[in-house]
């Protein structure tokens, strides 16, 4: 990759065709050359779609697969009012116990870029709403 935007625009196409998450990490190649370790997860069934993508907007020349197992949690999606709008909470259970609770990114950059607040105070009313509705119920 020459520069970041490239790698910006790589991963916006990654997830265009079905990548669940992709990520880099700076590495020292062979030759003690720099370059940038890309990481694509997607579903077997979009891996031809991701190897396509990868080939047609980077330098590379070779790609490796490796085939991993996932343990995802049970979620829930609850919604709670904020004074600047609905936010989505996901929440994360196992069994009975909540494991995780967290706000959905997006809502809260959409509301704050709407009203001009802080990402973190979405997030934090967003919670801290949620919570209090949790208490009040039980």
């Amino acid at each position: 990759f020459d520069t970041r935007q490239a790698i910006a625009y790589v991963f916006d196409a990654l997830f265009a065709v079905g990548a669940l998450d992709v990520f880099t990490a700076p590495i020292v190649m062979k030759k003690s050359r720099l370059g940038v370790l890309l990481t694509a997860i997607c579903p077997p069934e979009f891996q031809e779609a991701c190897e396509t993508v990868i080939f047609r907007e980077t330098t590379t020349l070779g790609i490796r697969i490796s085939m991993q197992q996932r343990t995802v949690l049970y979620r829930e999606i609850h919604k709670v009012q904020t004074k600047y709008g609905e936010v989505r909470i996901k929440v994360a259970k196992t069994g009975l116990s909540i494991a995780n609770v967290q706000p959905e990114y997006e809502d809260c950059a959409q509301i704050a870029k709407a009203n001009n607040i802080s990402w973190r105070e979405v997030h934090r009313l967003a919670l801290q709403n949620w919570y209090d509705r949790s208490i009040a119920e039980n």
